[in-house]
């Protein structure tokens, strides 16, 4: 008699090695034959040349254009710890030019944050975070991207993007992943530099105030009429 739980275990690697192996093509596909709009670069290079780290942070909903539209910078990303889901995202950023830092809120979330803090601290790069993900409430930021940005004197740039053409899929937010052959509008927002005495209040406030009005600018600009 077949155990359930060997299925399942077989079932998740399974889906791993398929997600890990196929998923940068298909990624690659849908994102590279849309024609790209962006707007707002110069101001996170701006300050990778005066000698700070950026945390780029963007709505979990729409987190996929801005991790293809980032792609091949060798920059920095989190995933989450021993979930499958976790795993394809960890297999798929490497072979997209990500540097993925594994660990979650609730298993290892400690230590992914400790290195996120060395990475920010020690090399002036760029590290993507979704300030409500990976389980929510959407469009809440939570304390990390914050207190990493107090902390190390990174400064944060908000981004959006969306396509005019693309599949919307509703878990605890609607999560978007784009279709081949559409337009992608992506903005970067003004930086947000928030000091150890600012409170986190203020500070998330602030936060989700740009990104809100940059997620409405990019749903307008491709027709997107509904904000989710």
């Amino acid at each position: 008699m077949a155990n359930p739980a060997n299925e399942k275990k077989l079932k998740n690697r399974l889906l791993v090695w398929l997600g890990g192996s196929i998923g940068p093509y298909f990624l690659r596909f849908f994102y590279n034959t849309n024609k790209w709009d962006i707007e707002g670069e110069d101001y996170y290079k701006d300050i990778l040349k005066s000698g700070r780290s950026v945390i780029i942070a963007s709505w979990h909903s729409t987190l996929l254009t801005a991790f293809m539209g980032l792609a091949k910078n060798n920059y920095h990303g989190l995933a989450g710890n021993h979930h499958p889901d976790a795993e394809i995202i960890s297999r798929v950023g490497k072979k997209l030019g990500w540097n993925i830092v594994r660990g979650s809120s609730t298993d290892g979330g400690k230590k992914a944050y400790n290195e996120i803090l060395e990475i920010l601290k020690s090399q002036k790069t760029v590290f993507a975070i979704t300030p409500d993900g990976p389980q929510g409430p959407a469009k809440i930021p939570k304390p990390g991207a914050i207190r990493a940005a107090q902390k190390t004197g990174a400064v944060i740039v908000p981004i959006a993007g969306q396509s005019t053409k693309h599949w919307s899929f509703k878990n605890w937010d609607t999560f978007y992943l784009s279709k081949p052959f559409g337009r992608i509008s992506l903005l970067f927002g003004k930086p947000l530099i928030f000091n150890l005495e600012d409170s986190f209040e203020d500070c998330s406030a602030q936060l989700k105030s740009s990104l809100d009005k940059l997620e409405k600018e990019v749903n307008s600009r491709v027709g997107l009429v509904k904000n989710n």
